[in-house]
């Protein structure tokens, strides 16, 4: 009979499954191994450098599935491409995994690129190499290339012939006669153990644990022998209970290439059907992967799992790469109880996701981090467990994890419901750097969002701890949780939800009405827990701030220039709420904080000036106000003279010219209408001093006496509250020994 059946009953929901097109084939890979000698001082084993065929992965595996290598495990090979060697690698001597039925046991899988040359060194931990499991040797995969970019659901199908089924006994490792170190095929390879029974049982495999289902211990077939007909598998696997969380994009067995011929054995589910605890590994390999490569990887740890170590399937439930893609694992079905070949001892009630790279020393990407999350929020969301929860599981054998703890076959133990692969198991998995974090994958999983915070609030001012607005106002905030496991965002004003965002938003806006408020910001993980950021106080006003002093100009002292005359610009502006600011606009532009009162600037003379203000508060309310005048400079000629007095010149003065006097009493007078005037005078060492009187009432005595020679020196001011007529005169003091007084006339403001 010819056909095609595929057998899609098991992979349940295919939502966000990810595979390859229809007319994509499975990627086989090819494998080789080589015998490892043992050292002639009984301290290790090795194989010698050598040529290889080309391969990408590779793992130490040997003879009794149940034994461990105690000593150490390294391999070194020859880049493909740069035809360098590389360090050594150490492996770890024991997957710790376990599965019914093994034909071999093994060392985690490497992923070292593409290769043609390879060593290895196993050293004992005694003094003889009596303590190393018998039949070791060097297990090297090439995983093949295929694209797998496209998309279809997982399934996997199996073609019928009239072709006889293969015996049994025919993939059994055959006897030979080969040297310990020529390289072969592994469907040829040379054997030191006896072919393993068919009907091995579950009690007589030293992996086997109570409730996991039996499976067969013949070999699977290699590459060579994949068109052997095998049996459609038949959908009687528990169904898929819905989640609580979403489930995540997953890449389909068909999505990385996987070769369904060499793993036809139907899956098994957990016995008990309800996943109650997820165990996290890596794969203690090298992390130099490339994520394009990350396909590769995972068919060769499938191809090392099934085709080397003799599983039924990949051990792992699901495998995640360094960029956070996740892949489907064992067969059965990526929302359903499939039981896995991941954590010795504990298979029967977890599943199983590894993070391909290893991470003793540093932590797995965030994206991988993300991934691993997200997968065990939704998995353990199928059966009602807490991600952040404990859980108690049994011991299917007798064991001891790596703080050294120890425990008997049966024994009820109490486990984190996400933990790592060294909480069951003595081993370093999944290495220190990814353990630390695994606090970080149960709070991403279970909730609530960490890390809220609401960064700004646009269209307000900030002032002592609280903003002001008039009414409308924009919150911005950010969560150290990923978009993706948010459900949605809340504005809350007063303790009401204004204003309702989607998980992906960072802004929300409310308009407020006048009074105080409390502004926060509420996030919901899809897990449904809630988290409630601090607080901020937000006032809402429309009340503008008021000049309580209007602006005004004086003169002030300072060099006197007919394109700058030395002004002083006051002013005073309060608010009711807060009072921000006040920006001069005009003729130039200044801002002044809240507290200055006054600020100095220079005009030019003979010009009307407008001076143009405007006063902010936070809520951004704002009032202007303005003051216009002229400088007039009024010459020396201009004054009614009395006593005697000396015309002087030089482009120092202004207008070329001064008066001088040293006679006792000479005055110079001069009338206007302003509201300010200014003296303005040359002075040297030799300067004396004059009276000053203003209309009539002498004001002042100034001294002249400078030790640096100032030319157009406004030194004496009066400003007066209001415009009018005023009059100034300039009275010679005849100080002795210095009686000379230089006048270089009077500005007044009009």
């Amino acid at each position: 009979m010819t056909g095609v059946l595929i057998f899609q009953g098991v992979t349940g929901r295919t939502e966000n499954v990810v595979g390859r097109g229809s007319d994509s084939k499975p990627v086989t890979a090819h494998a080789t191994t080589a015998q490892l000698r043992n050292a002639d001082d009984g301290t290790g084993a090795s194989l010698a450098r050598r040529d290889a065929e080309r391969f990408s992965m590779l793992g130490v595996t040997w003879t009794d599935p149940g034994a461990r290598v105690t000593g150490r495990v390294e391999v070194r090979t020859r880049s493909l491409t740069t035809g360098k060697w590389s360090p050594w690698l150490r492996l770890d001597g024991d997957s710790g995994q376990g599965e019914n039925g093994a034909a071999r046991g093994g060392t985690e899988p490497a992923w070292v690129g593409p290769s043609d040359g390879v060593e290895a060194r196993v050293a004992s931990n005694g003094k003889t190499s009596a303590g190393l499991p018998a039949g070791l040797r060097l297990d090297m995969v090439d995983p093949g290339t295929g694209d797998a970019s496209a998309i279809e659901p997982a399934a996997f199908a199996v073609e019928e012939t009239d072709a006889p089924t293969a015996d049994p006994s025919e993939s059994a490792e055959p006897q030979s006669s080969t040297s310990p170190d020529t390289q072969v095929p592994a469907d040829q390879e040379p054997s030191a153990e006896p072919p393993v029974s068919e009907s091995a049982s579950a009690s007589e495999s030293p992996s086997a644990e109570p409730g996991t289902p039996s499976a067969s211990a013949t070999p699977t077939p290699t590459a060579s022998t994949s068109t052997v007909p095998t049996p459609a598998p038949t959908d009687t696997g528990p169904t898929a209970p819905p989640s609580t969380m979403p489930q995540p994009p997953i890449t389909s067995r068909a999505g990385w290439g996987a070769d369904e011929s060499i793993s036809p054995e139907e899956p098994g589910y957990l016995p008990g059907g309800k996943i109650k605890a997820v165990v996290v590994h890596h794969t203690a390999e090298s992390n130099t992967y490339t994520c394009a490569q990350a396909p590769e990887v995972v068919r060769g740890i499938y191809a090392y799992h099934v085709k080397q170590l003799g599983w039924k399937d990949v051990g792992y439930n699901f495998l995640v790469d360094k960029c956070g893609t996740i892949y489907e694992g064992r067969k059965g079905g990526v929302d359903r109880p499939v039981q896995g070949a991941h954590a010795y001892g504990f298979n029967a009630e977890t599943v199983g996701i590894s993070v391909l790279g290893t991470y003793t020393d540093t932590a797995p990407p965030q994206a991988a981090l993300l991934s691993v999350a997200r997968i065990a929020a939704w998995r353990l969301g199928q059966y009602g467990v807490d991600p952040a929860g404990t859980t108690t599981l049994t011991a299917g054998d007798a064991g001891t994890n790596y703080f050294r703890k120890s425990w008997a076959k049966g024994a009820q133990l109490p486990f984190p419901v996400i933990h790592g692969h060294r909480d069951g198991y003595n081993t370093q998995c999944p290495g220190d750097a990814f353990y630390n974090q695994l606090a970080a994958i149960r709070t991403l999983a279970a909730g609530p969002v960490s890390g809220l915070t609401v960064k700004s609030l646009t269209g307000t001012g900030l002032s002592g701890g609280k903003h002001y607005t008039k009414a409308g106002v924009t919150v911005n905030w950010s969560a150290t949780t990923p978009a993706v496991l948010i459900k949605q965002y809340e504005l809350l004003v007063d303790g009401k939800s204004v204003a309702t965002t989607a998980g992906t938003s960072t802004s929300a806006k409310a308009t407020l009405t006048i009074g105080t408020h409390t502004v926060a910001v509420r996030a919901t993980h899809l897990s449904g827990k809630r988290t409630t950021s601090t607080s901020t106080t937000v006032i809402a006003e429309t009340t503008a701030p008021s000049f309580s002093a209007k602006p005004a100009l004086s003169l002030r002292t300072g060099t006197v220039n007919t394109a700058a005359v030395p002004l002083k610009l006051s002013w005073k502006a309060t608010d009711s709420a807060a009072l921000k600011e006040v920006r001069l606009v005009s003729p130039l532009a200044k801002t002044y904080g809240p507290t200055t009162t006054s600020a100095s600037h220079a005009a030019k003379s003979a010009t009307a000036t407008a001076w143009k203000m405007t006063a902010y508060d936070y809520a951004g309310n704002a009032t202007s106000a303005s003051v216009s005048a002229t400088p007039v400079i009024l010459q020396e000629t201009t004054a009614t003279k009395s006593g005697t007095w000396t015309a002087k010149s030089s482009t120092s003065y202004l207008g070329g010219k001064s008066y001088s006097s040293s006679s006792k009493n000479a005055s110079l007078t001069w009338t206007f209408t302003g509201r300010s005037a200014a003296w303005t005078v040359s002075r040297a060492a030799t300067s004396g001093q004059a009276h000053i009187y203003v209309d009539g009432t002498k004001a002042a005595t100034v001294d002249l006496k400078s030790s640096t020679t100032k030319y157009r020196d406004a030194i004496w001011t009066k400003t007066w509250s209001s415009s009018a007529k005023h009059t100034i005169k300039v009275v010679v003091v005849g100080t002795s020994g210095r009686p000379a007084v230089t006048t270089d006339g009077l500005v007044y403001l009009k």
